[in-house]
């Protein structure tokens, strides 16, 4: 299920909780990153005008494509035309709180989700995934080849 986001509309409504407030455009693109690497996911983030003069940091992000509007457009006339032009919206999720954008995904049938929730629940799941445990390594299952328990022996002096 692909994503939409309407960026600075995310980045202006994470910026109002206190502890995200000086978080940045990219730091925000790497956390969504995060998040669809972790529903195994992938997204479109849209922000307004022609962006940084320097856009390396904001390219090459997993699972996310960043778009800017350019100078004489704005992000919610680009964003409309991604949800229009979508050829299975029922599957798109919107992350906006924008009424236009949240009526147009609608309209076609799309998920909308306000971005502040959706921020909740990246953090929710940022979160369980951080908390989750290392997956055990293979050789605990399957033990060590003969090769390493002769060097441990070696290393112990158990060798006989």
């Amino acid at each position: 299920m692909p994503y939409l986001i309407d960026g600075y509309n995310l980045l202006r409504a994470v910026q109002k909780i206190e502890e995200f407030a000086a978080l940045t455009d990219v730091q925000m693109c790497r956390a969504v990153s995060d998040y669809l690497n972790a529903v195994r996911d992938r997204g479109h983030i849209v922000f307004d005008g022609i962006g940084p003069p320097d856009k390396a940091a904001l390219g090459g992000i997993p699972g996310v494509e960043v778009y800017f509007s350019g100078p004489s457009r704005e992000a919610d006339d680009l964003i409309e035309d991604k949800i229009t032009d979508n050829s299975a919206p029922k599957s798109l999720v919107v992350v906006s709180s924008d009424r236009r954008i949240r009526r147009a995904a609608a309209k076609r049938k799309a998920i909308d989700v306000p971005a502040d929730l959706f921020w909740q629940s990246l953090l929710a799941r940022l979160e369980k995934q951080a908390n989750r445990p290392a997956p055990e390594p293979t050789e605990k299952r399957h033990g060590v080849t003969e090769r390493e328990a002769d060097l441990w022996l070696d290393v112990f002096d158990l060798n006989q």
